[in-house]
């Protein structure tokens, strides 16, 4: 919606963009954009053709990666949260290497939602409501909370006996859920648990959801954590739930991709081996 901005994405001057589109409009006979003082709107005409003209690109640009791909077929490129790549993602790879060693997965850990035009991604994973138009979109986990905390913790000098116990204890909590108004904070989860005598409030906050299993692990309190990202850290013990209490989420881990690149080979290959593992997440929970 910038002619500037798309002038200097192509090295060429905002008049010499400005004029390939008056020509396009003519050769057309309908006009594409309404033109304000500051900014550019679709007509109806253009905002019609805009999933056609693109797909047609994207159709193009796939072209031209089989012919000059030189390997490319052989990785496969994703984009990740940090949280779940470090959690859930990276320390189940192996075994996608063991299916397909002849499959070199290159990945790019970013909160950003990356631009599948832009960008040279294969496929993203990405945490939200599932929400993607335009692009093919299926769901990989569903996710719940619940506390969780260093085993030293549960039979310390204040033993983890029950919710009112916390208040011995610092809460720790994670900052990244604050788009989901579905995950629990600390005063939810607690008005729930029915303990009003604690300041839900108080304690450090973190920006990552891994930063604060961290702090968990290390003793440094009690947090409230995503069950998917918990997961291997519980299994190695290195956390502890001391409470059964689980509160699902609106929110899920979603497989994220253009729909050209859906049904290649090698995102198929890697879209089965995430379902396959996200079933094992699940039958272990």
């Amino acid at each position: 919606m910038s002619f500037t901005r798309a002038a200097d994405e192509l090295s060429v001057t905002p008049g010499a963009v400005s004029q390939q589109i008056r020509s396009l409009e003519d050769h057309l006979g309908v006009p594409l954009f309404r033109r304000r003082n500051r900014s550019l709107l679709l007509t109806d005409a253009g905002q019609a053709c805009l999933p056609y003209v693109r797909e047609g690109f994207a159709k193009l640009v796939e072209g031209m990666e089989r012919l000059g791909d030189g390997g490319r077929d052989k990785v496969l490129t994703v984009s990740v949260a940090p949280s779940f790549a470090s959690k859930w993602l990276v320390p189940r790879l192996d075994s996608f290497s063991a299916l397909h060693p002849d499959l070199e997965v290159w990945m790019g850990a970013a909160m950003t939602l990356v631009d599948f035009a832009v960008d040279d991604v294969d496929l993203a994973i990405r945490y939200g409501a599932g929400r993607y138009p335009g692009l093919f979109v299926e769901q990989l986990l569903p996710e719940s909370v619940f506390p969780v905390c260093s085993p030293r913790l549960v039979d310390g000098e204040h033993p983890l006996r029950g919710p009112e116990a916390l208040v011995h204890h610092t809460l720790l909590h994670d900052d990244s859920s604050l788009e989901d108004a579905s995950c629990p904070s600390w005063p939810m989860w607690l008005k729930a648990a029915g303990v009003a005598a604690i300041d839900g409030s108080r304690g450090p906050r973190f920006n990552q959801s891994s930063l604060v299993l961290e702090a968990a692990a290390s003793g440094r309190g009690v947090a409230l954590a995503k069950s998917a990202l918990a997961g291997v850290d519980l299994a190695e013990g290195r956390l502890v739930r001391p409470f059964e209490a689980v509160m699902p989420v609106d929110f899920a881990y979603y497989i994220v991709c253009p729909e050209s690149r859906a049904e290649r080979p090698k995102v198929v290959a890697f879209r089965n081996w995430l379902k396959s593992q996200a079933r094992e997440t699940l039958d272990g929970a």
